[in-house]
């Protein structure tokens, strides 16, 4: 919500000296975050006067039209003579009061004036239109005064409202109050213990009586008040005076006709969305219903929509004629013929309208208003300040009699105890300070002995029990002033072997280079089909939400990459080429035979343990997973060399760092599954009790995963099941160093081409004992030395003994063992 500081000052006398981005921070305090101060008109600086248009010479022979006017400006220019000024607009004729930038002048964006020759004559400064001032938005041309306004000289800032300062809101669900100046001057007044002034106070209520438009409501729940007022007479031709176009636009809302204009600003002023009919254009008495089953309407932005039998319409004698709260039909807009207009201010369903704009996919101010609960007493008043402002500004007669339905049910009270927000905060509030924040909010407070009888007033209906109330007194004595108390850990407290295992886990694959990344735990059939998995894959079984928040992602992750995955591409297009990126995150695994839908137990009281359990037989298993993709260079080019790309070997070893950290060892064995390419994928497996269990994949991504999302070549990804890596881990082992040598021994194998390097590395362990301290793949050869269809694999062992220095038998005998339990178990051939 943009809210202008002059049109709050309006309605509550800030402070002398209070600037916005004071007012700014103690909004922000009382819990509306202001996300900017914007100084609108800042940038523009004189001289800019009022000039009555004298002469207009048409010239010729371009492709535009072209103007030289004679403006008298008075005595702005310095010699009280007439200022030559070239113009290519149309819409103004002699004799109009204009707005002139003269030389020296700047205008919005670093626009500087001075005097110059165009199309053959001196132009001496600018005619202006709104948009060159960044007063709205209009296209029209230039902007003409109306009479009055100024004199021929007068500086423009004395009757424009060029400057001006706006605060944007960020407002939460909750707030909906806030979508409004009315709002956010309450809340601005209660800060700053100033009165304020109601501008929905005053207003005549809508009594019934002749000339007012029958209607009729189909079901309460649907609406719980609907008020009409009619104005016939009136000029449609009527402008919307600047004033308003000004603080329309620094809402954020464009000007349209003054019969729109007075909707909006009434909307934006109150916070209660209205709408105005063509009253010529309406059949006999409206009705608020349902939408019926076949039937359709085509809505002012000239779309025409099926309606839904859970969207409320508005409906003439042919059917209906608006989206109740959400857009209105193209059959009934207002014009430059309407007349007659019929204004409705209404109480909608807020849960209603919330399905049926996001049905259509209309999010309109009207809407978002709705959507979060309007004053359920302000219908009467808004319509009757509209019903004034078009008789004011564009003629006409209020017709005496109105429609008024329903009385909108007033808020529960409520019962608090009035140290229950000191209680909450851990400060001593007295009761007098209680009582007075919860009245400079709206609240009717009743003392009731210990206790206070609080009746919520009509505008605030997120005020539903003690703690809502508890949070309006906090809030407004102000969250800084709630002390800082640091929990203290009891001695034996603090993080579990898992939290500290799962921490772990995250520094170091951040010290081996990955970036940590946090993705949203949904997913869709696209991402599944994307990463190739048949339909059989056990990764299609997934949890459905009752109420995504993307309609193209309805179901949770039972797999950490596609989060990865689009992460990874959306820093690539940012020209990111060369990342790493992780993830530590749950995955949701249905189990089967489990209810489709958890019960849902009222807030009012804890769950009974039958509850509890039904809740807990219907939640998906949610296993903790670590999942890595790497792209581009893994090691920089730059003068020390190349560099390197990352392969499929780096998934591996993202896998292995985050199993070590946990002090768990990998087995790597070749496989085939999808995402992975099928012949760069390994499965990856942790012992358990004698047995392997296997954890997870890593490798390169198959081409066509590549491409379904448009990842850079070669991307490798790996996977693993923190848990299951857990079950394996050997506890924290202390570093066991040597001081003696270390003695280091070179084997070359050869084996069959298809024997697994990792199944030979495990022979030599077991064949060295414990002598053996480290063995390293160094070098794979294939050629005519290693035979048709056999390969050399070199290692280095490395020998060392905790208590002694080997000799060189000792080393040889320890490397011959290796060797021979190599042979026995892969079929090795020590190579010559």
């Amino acid at each position: 919500m943009r809210v202008p500081l002059s049109w709050l000052r309006s309605h509550v006398d800030l402070p002398e000296g209070t600037t916005a981005r004071g007012l700014a921070g103690r909004l922000t305090e009382a819990g509306l975050e202001v996300e900017t101060v914007e100084s609108v008109g800042a940038d523009i600086t004189g001289p800019l006067v009022a000039g009555r248009v004298l002469e207009i010479e048409e010239l010729t022979g371009f492709k535009k039209p072209i103007r030289y006017c004679k403006v008298d400006v008075g005595a702005a220019n310095g010699t009280g003579d007439p200022q030559q000024i070239i113009c290519g607009a149309t819409n103004f004729a002699v004799g109009d009061l204009v707005t002139v930038a003269l030389p020296g002048a700047e205008l919005p964006g670093g626009f500087k004036i001075g005097a110059r020759k165009t199309y053959g004559r001196m132009s001496e400064g600018m005619i202006c239109s709104a948009s060159e001032l960044e007063l709205w938005e209009d296209h029209s041309g230039i902007m003409v005064l109306p009479e009055g306004t100024a004199r021929p000289g007068d500086d423009a800032f004395s009757y424009l409202p060029l400057r001006d300062e706006v605060l944007d809101i960020a407002v939460t669900p909750d707030r909906g109050y806030a979508l409004s100046v009315r709002g956010v001057a309450r809340d601005a007044a209660a800060v700053y213990g100033v009165p304020f002034r109601d501008p929905a106070a005053g207003a005549e209520d809508v009594a019934p009586g002749e000339g007012a438009q029958p209607a009729r409501v189909e079901d309460e729940a649907l609406c719980g008040r609907y008020v009409l007022r009619t104005v016939t007479g009136f000029d449609p031709e009527a402008p919307t005076p600047i004033w308003m176009k000004r603080r329309l636009a620094l809402c954020g809302v464009r000007p349209i006709s003054l019969a729109v204009d007075v909707t909006n600003y009434v909307m934006m002023e109150l916070g209660q969305p209205l709408h105005a009919w063509d009253g010529g254009t309406l059949k006999g008495a409206l009705e608020v219903r349902a939408a019926r089953p076949g039937e359709s309407l085509e809505t002012l932005d000239h779309v025409e929509r099926r309606l839904d039998p859970d969207d409320i319409v508005i409906a003439d004698e042919r059917g209906p004629v608006n989206i109740a709260g959400v857009m209105g039909g193209a059959a009934t807009e207002i014009g430059l013929s309407s007349t007659d207009v019929v204004i409705e201010a209404a109480l909608f369903s807020a849960p209603h309208i919330a399905r049926t704009s996001r049905r259509h996919q209309l999010s309109s101010e009207s809407s978002r208003r709705f959507e979060r609960g309007v004053d359920s007493a302000l219908q009467p008043a808004a319509a009757s300040r509209a019903t004034a402002l078009l008789v004011e500004l564009g003629g006409g007669r209020v017709e005496p009699g109105g429609t008024h339905i329903g009385a909108g049910a007033p808020p529960a009270p409520i019962r608090i105890g009035a140290g229950l927000p000191g209680r909450i905060a851990g400060l001593d509030y007295p009761r007098e300070t209680v009582v007075r924040r919860l009245e400079e909010v709206g609240c009717t407070v009743r003392t009731d002995g210990d206790a206070l009888e609080v009746a919520p007033p009509t505008w605030r209906p997120d005020l539903t029990d003690p703690n809502d109330l508890a949070e309006e007194v906090i809030r407004l004595e102000g969250y800084a002033n709630i002390p800082s108390v640091p929990p203290r850990a009891l001695a034996g407290r603090g993080l579990t072997p898992t939290q500290r295992r799962r921490r772990a886990v995250g520094r170091a694959l951040a010290a081996a280079g990955h970036t940590e990344v946090l993705n949203y735990p949904f997913t869709g059939e696209r991402d599944l089909d994307a990463l190739q998995l048949e339909g059989d894959d056990p990764r299609r079984s997934s949890v459905r939400l009752a109420n995504p928040l993307n309609d193209d992602e309805p179901l949770l992750r039972t797999t950490l990459l596609p989060g990865l995955l689009k992460t990874l591409v959306r820093n690539v297009g940012r020209g990111f080429g060369d990342v790493a990126l992780f993830e530590m995150g749950r995955v949701y695994l249905p189990v089967p035979g489990a209810p489709e839908r958890a019960p849902l137990p009222g807030v009012d009281r804890a769950p009974s343990a039958e509850e509890r359990a039904a809740i807990d037989a219907a939640l998906p298993h949610q296993p903790m997973r670590a999942g890595a993709v790497l792209a581009g260079r893994r090691e920089p080019a730059g003068w020390w060399g190349e560099g390197r790309p990352a392969l499929w070997a780096d998934a591996i070893a993202s896998a292995r760092e985050a199993a070590r950290a946990v002090g768990a060892d990998l087995t790597v064995r070749a496989d085939r599954h999808a995402p992975w390419h099928p012949g760069r994928c390994a499965a990856l497996y942790v012992r358990v009790g004698g047995e392997e269990v296997l954890v997870g994949h890593a490798g390169e991504l198959h081409p066509r995963v590549v491409k379904a999302f448009g990842l850079p070549e070669r991307t490798a990804a790996m996977e693993v099941d923190l848990d299951l890596v857990e079950g394996a881990a050997a506890g924290p082992r202390a570093p066991e160093v040597s001081g003696y040598p270390v003695a280091t021994q070179d084997v070359a194998l050869v084996v069959a081409a298809g024997t697994p390097a990792g199944e030979v590395e495990a022979a030599l362990r077991d064949g060295a004992g414990e002598l053996l301290e480290e063995v390293r793949l160094f070098d794979v050869y294939t050629g005519e030395q290693a035979g048709e269809g056999r390969k050399s694999l070199a290692y280095t062992l490395r020998f060392r003994a905790p208590d002694r220095t080997l000799t060189a038998e000792e080393a040889g005998a320890a490397r011959d063992a290796a060797v021979a339990e190599a042979a026995g178990r892969t079929g090795a051939v020590l190579r010559g």
